[in-house]
C-alpha cells in the first residue's frame, strides 16, 4: 500500500510523513522530491522503512 502512495504523492513526501518522518516529508516536500531523485530512491527504500514501522507498531501491541 504504501508503495502505492509513494508512487502518487512520492514528490510531495506524503509516503514520509504517513511514516512519521516529518523532518524528511517536509525535505521532499519543499523540493519536489528532489527533483524527482528522491522520489525514485524511496520507491526501493519505502518497502523496508514500511516493513519497519509495521513491526515497531506490532511490538507496541504485543509488548
Amino acid at each position: 500500500m504504501m508503495l502505492v502512495i509513494s508512487l502518487f504523492g512520492g514528490s510531495l513526501g506524503i509516503d514520509r510523513f504517513m511514516l512519521g518522518q516529518v523532518g524528511l516529508g517536509i525535505g521532499k516536500l519543499l523540493t519536489c522530491g528532489g527533483c524527482g531523485i528522491w522520489s525514485i530512491v524511496d520507491w526501493f527504500l519505502i518497502m523496508d522503512a514500511t516493513r519497519q514501522s509495521n513491526a515497531q507498531k506490532l511490538f507496541a501491541v504485543i509488548g
